[in-house]
């Protein structure tokens, strides 16, 4: 019989190619810039000077392109999904990232949201699975995306 990540498999496998859905809006606040900024040790002006960042070819503020990309679970976390891939799942862990590209700066006060695409799929054992998918960060009423990145989950299963 076959296992959970087996059989979660198959169904991940046909999925491959397919957009997977486009998740809810969110916006980008200067005080969670101000807050990122803090953890990091990353006070660049045109991230946490308003005043400053009014100079620049930005015209304000904007996000700092870790802090788009670390918003990936967050964003993602409103695209729907299969309940059926997931069944008998332990957990999931972020396994990296193949590619991310910073395309067009998220000014504060944008609002941002995700789209993905499951590029690829592989079972490296009985109880787990791997998934790579394209995640589009767009910026509302922009006409390129903010970030695209190539994600990495394994996924295991009981």
């Amino acid at each position: 019989m076959a296992t959970n990540a087996e059989q979660a498999f198959e169904l991940f496998k046909a999925a491959v190619g397919q957009p997977e859905g486009v998740g809810e809006w969110f916006e980008i606040t200067q005080e969670q810039v101000n807050q990122f900024a803090d953890v990091t040790h990353d006070h660049q002006f045109i991230h946490v000077d308003p005043e400053a960042a009014k100079n620049t070819p930005f015209g304000g503020t904007i996000a700092h392109g870790f802090l788009t990309l670390s918003m990936l679970t967050k964003l993602c976390s409103s695209i729907p999904t299969d309940p059926e891939r997931f069944k008998g799942v332990v957990m999931g862990v972020n396994y990296g990232f193949d590619r991310v590209r910073f395309v067009s700066p998220v000014p504060v006060g944008s609002r941002i949201r995700a789209s993905s695409v499951l590029s690829a799929a592989e079972l490296k054992d009985q109880n787990t699975i791997q998934t790579t998918r394209t995640v589009t960060v767009e910026v509302e009423g922009k006409d390129r995306p903010a970030c695209v990145a190539e994600w990495l989950t394994r996924i295991m299963y009981a």
